[in-house]
């Protein structure tokens, strides 16, 4: 398998394959964001290790880093949530793997029509959405565009089996389902701490007891990256043509200011 994008999402991929027992290729345009990919690995996996889990030394052993886009029955993208930069990896991914070859994408919202239109295999082109942190949250949301062959998703959907996850179709449509849910989620608990309804701590303790979730919205979409949920928030927007998507302005302002989350160390919280 090649992973393209080492950041923490792609790291996070590569290790779940890794791990299952599978070599993995892993390659990343920007200088010095394997090594750093590769050290995310190595932290995860010896807290893992702690509770059980596998040898990180093994398992680091599997994931060999490539200079560039290599042979492979599978490519799974985890690059910036950005339509011009996944279009290239598509496009260079179709002129360089086999033809038979599986192109995924790790996106959270980009129309999985518009990368298969960026190669000569529409029905080999797939959505794989983990979800973050990759190595501990069993979900993959598997996403058919609509040339998206009854084979291509049964072995994506198989694939995400074998490596432990759980995962659920859907069709492709701007935010999926998970991001379509979620964004609105988070976007409001935003207001709420815009308009001085509470503070971010008492936003968060009343979401999580509440609603019983493991982590309030605002410490969520830190973890997601502030720039990244405004991303997919003007995607539903432009997808949808509905306003109700439009990320808060507070939102906004954080990631102008560079504030992107747990990534840049300050978002809603610091870290």
């Amino acid at each position: 398998m090649l992973v393209v994008g080492a950041g923490q999402m792609g790291a996070g991929i590569a290790q779940v394959v890794a791990a299952s027992g599978r070599r993995v290729s892993l390659h990343d345009a920007a200088p010095g964001a394997v090594e750093r990919g590769l050290e995310t690995m190595r932290k995860s996996l010896t807290k893992l290790a702690e509770k059980g889990g596998p040898d990180p030394d093994g398992v680091l052993a599997r994931v060999e880093p490539v200079d560039d886009l290599v042979p492979s029955e599978l490519m799974v993208e985890a690059v910036v949530e950005d339509l011009a930069v996944k279009e290239d990896v598509f496009r260079r991914a179709d002129e360089r793997l086999p033809a038979e070859a599986v192109l995924a994408s790790n996106t959270s919202s980009i129309p999985i029509a518009s990368l298969a239109a960026a190669t000569a295999r529409p029905d080999r082109v797939i959505g794989m959405h983990f979800f973050n942190p990759v190595p501990v949250l069993k979900l993959v949301e598997i996403v058919r565009g609509r040339e998206t062959s009854d084979e291509t998703a049964e072995a994506v959907t198989e694939l995400a089996r074998e490596l432990g996850k759980t995962p659920a179709v859907a069709n492709d449509f701007p935010g999926f389902v998970s991001n379509r849910i979620l964004m609105p989620y988070i976007n409001e608990a935003v207001w709420a701490l815009h308009d001085g309804v509470a503070e971010a701590e008492a936003i968060d303790t009343i979401a999580k007891l509440g609603f019983a979730h493991p982590m309030g919205p605002l410490a969520l979409a830190d973890l997601i990256g502030l720039d990244t949920c405004v991303a997919i928030m003007n995607v539903l927007r432009e997808g949808l043509e509905d306003d109700r998507y439009t990320p808060c302005p507070l939102l906004e302002e954080l990631v102008s200011a560079g504030k992107l989350g747990r990534k840049s160390g300050h978002g809603f919280y610091i870290y």
